[in-house]
């Protein structure tokens, strides 16, 4: 399990620093050349948008790894201990039905609830159906040597929802398990209201 949890780990580190080096260096070069040499990639704007919503969806995943979440805690951490923990250990469980249901609806029908589709299924869709974005295209060369298209396919780009959920699930349930074995408080980090509380407790006595 640990193998496991340290290439996740190496992946989403790896990706996350991947699409920040990517996001700065098209930024830097369209600016560079929109106002050096009056030029500029028509499609930067759409290529930066698709990375910063990547690194979005594998940072969310990875902030459940660190802790990076906020939440509010203040309520809870009035509870009674083994009280405290089983909402510690529900809010878990709820982040790991939030990124099931996102990836895929279909199973809640066992339920008797009447609900379809997911981030799979519209990712699925677009392969299917192989349309292009807007803006990305391949280089001329890419064209003539694979045969692709003139667009970049919008399954492309939308892989990362189907991933990114998976991932959020692992890292929930991941979050779950150290919550039962006490190797962690919470899935979320933030004990901002109590730090508030703490700070200005001589102003609430005035």
């Amino acid at each position: 399990m640990q193998r496991v949890d340290n290439w996740v780990t190496r992946f989403e580190e790896g990706m996350l620093a991947v699409l920040m080096a990517a996001m700065t260096i098209v930024s830097f070069s369209q600016v560079v050349a929109r106002y050096g040499f009056n030029s500029g990639w028509t499609g930067a704007l759409e290529f930066t948008r698709i990375l910063f919503a990547w690194l979005i969806l594998f940072g969310m995943s990875y902030g459940i790894k660190i802790g990076a979440h906020l939440g509010v805690d203040a309520v809870i951490r009035l509870f009674p201990p083994r009280l405290f923990r089983f909402f510690a250990i529900f809010g878990a469980l709820c982040g790991v039905a939030y990124a099931a249901i996102l990836f895929s609806a279909d199973w809640l029908q066992f339920f008797g609830i009447n609900a379809r589709g997911g981030a799979l299924d519209y990712w699925l869709k677009m392969y299917k159906i192989g349309i292009g974005l807007d803006d990305l295209r391949y280089p001329e060369f890419v064209q003539e040597t694979f045969g692709t298209q003139e667009r970049v396919q919008r399954w492309i780009a939308y892989l990362i929802l189907p991933i990114g959920l998976l991932l959020l699930a692992y890292r929930c349930l991941q979050a779950t398990w150290q919550i039962i074995t006490g190797k962690r408080d919470l899935i979320i980090a933030a004990h901002e209201a109590e730090e508030l509380v703490a700070e200005n407790k001589n102003i609430i006595k005035d």
